[in-house]
């Protein structure tokens, strides 16, 4: 699995899980998708993001143009 996909399987993860924790336990779980929607976007106008410098120490393959 490349880079990418990885990031994409754990964002999307956080938020199912997030989502489902404030329909079945409460409400609040909702602050984590909020905080996870607010860190795509800064991770996108900064290119800075801890789960990318994670995998990145993974030596998972990436494709060109990922930064």
């Amino acid at each position: 699995m490349s880079l990418e996909r990885m990031v994409l399987l754990i964002v999307g993860l956080v938020i199912v899980i997030s989502v489902l924790l404030a329909v079945y336990v409460n409400l609040n779980w909702l602050w984590l998708t909020g905080l996870m929607g607010a860190h795509l976007i800064q991770a996108s106008f900064t290119g800075l993001c801890p789960v990318v410098a994670l995998l990145k120490r993974m030596k998972l393959p990436q494709r060109p143009g990922f930064g």
